[in-house]
C-alpha cells in the first residue's frame, strides 16, 4: 500500500545572508549511478563575529525531492539565531543507499572544513532534518568516521561525525511503522531486513550518541509519531542526551510551522537548546 501523500507548505521566512551556492564534491561526485543529478551545497554564514557553530539542513521529499520550504527559510531561522547554515542537495531516487549518505556525510566534512574561513567552531557543527532528510540526518547520526588522514581532498581529512541532531517529523524506522515511499526510493524494491535494521537509528543508538532534538505532531499521517517515540525511547534507554516535543496539531510537512499554534514554538524550543549547547557562540 502506498504511503500517504506528504502535504508541503509555503514558508513566509527567508534567509538573511547572502547565500554560497557550490558543488559539494568539486569534481565527479562517488556513486553517480543515476539521474545525472549534481550534488550542491549553499552556504548560509551567519555574520556572527563570536566563533559559533553550523546546522547542515537536509530537506525532505521522501528520498524522491527536496522541499523548498524546509531549506532556505530554515536557514533563515538559523542565521538570526547566530548560527551560520548549508543546505545540502543531497542525490535522490533514482540514486539509491549509499548515494544520499555518502552526500551528507560530505556536507558535514565541507562545513567543518571551512570552519577557519566562516568563523565557525569545529566542535559544533550539526544536522537538521525533515521527514525522509530526517531519517538521513539519523542515519549520519549512527554511522560516521572521524576522516581519511592520508586522503587528497583534503575536505575527506575531517569528521563526518555530526555533534548534534535535529529530526522533525523524520522518518527514523525501516523496520517497523515506516514510510514505505521512502523506504522505496532508498532502498528500492527488495532490501534485506538486516539493511533496513542497519538504517533505522532506533537501533543503533548508543551512550556515545550525540545530543539530539526531536518534535513531531500527534495529527501526523505522512510519518507516523511512533517513530519519534521509538528513537527517544532508544536514546533515553542508552543513556544518550534527547529531547522530545509532541504538538497535538498539524499534518506532515510543516517547515517552521508558523500558522500552526503551538507547533509554531518548536523553532523557539530548538534555538534554545542550541544556544545551551554553546551552537550561538
Amino acid at each position: 500500500m502506498r504511503s500517504p501523500p506528504i502535504r508541503v507548505t509555503s514558508a513566509r521566512v527567508s534567509a538573511t545572508m547572502q547565500a554560497m551556492s557550490r558543488s559539494l564534491y568539486g569534481a565527479p561526485a562517488p556513486h553517480q549511478i543515476a539521474g545525472g543529478e549534481v550534488p550542491r551545497i549553499t552556504l548560509y554564514p551567519s555574520g556572527n563575529p563570536k566563533p559559533h557553530g553550523a546546522v547542515v539542513i537536509l530537506p525532505g521529499g521522501g528520498y524522491a525531492g527536496r522541499a523548498p520550504h524546509e531549506g532556505a527559510p530554515i536557514a533563515g531561522w538559523l542565521n538570526s539565531l547566530g548560527i551560520s547554515a548549508a543546505v545540502c542537495d543531497y542525490r535522490v531516487s533514482p540514486n539509491r543507499h549509499p548515494v544520499p549518505l555518502l552526500d551528507a556525510q560530505r556536507a558535514i566534512r565541507y562545513v567543518r572544513a571551512r570552519a577557519g574561513e566562516l568563523n565557525l567552531r569545529p566542535d559544533k557543527i550539526g544536522v537538521l532534518g525533515f521527514s525522509a532528510g530526517g531519517h538521513l540526518a539519523s542515519t549520519c547520526a549512527t554511522h560516521f568516521d572521524a576522516g581519511r588522514p592520508d586522503a587528497q581532498d583534503p575536505t575527506e581529512r575531517v569528521s563526518c561525525r555530526p555533534d548534534a541532531v535535529i529530526l522533525c517529523y523524520a522518518v527514523v524506522s525501516l523496520v517497523e511503522k515506516m514510510h514505505q515511499g521512502s523506504m522505496h526510493n532508498l532502498l528500492g524494491d527488495a532490501p534485506t531486513d538486516e539493511l533496513r535494521r542497519e538504517l533505522s537509528a532506533e537501533l543503533q543508538v548508543n551512550a556515545e550518541t550525540m545530543p539530539h532534538f526531536l518534535w513531531h505532531t500527534a495529527e501526523d499521517t505522512g510519518v507516523p509519531i511512533g517513530n519519534s517515540l521509538r528513537l527517544a525511547e532508544a536514546l533515553a534507554s542508552a543513556g544518550a542526551p534527547v529531547e522530545l516535543h509532541v504538538f497535538p496539531q498539524g499534518v506532515h510537512g510543516l517547515g517552521l510551522a508558523a500558522e500552526v499554534p503551538g507547533t509554531n514554538q518548536w523553532p523557539e524550543l530548538c534555538g534554545r537548546w542550541l544556544a545551551r549547547l554553546g551552537f550561538t557562540g
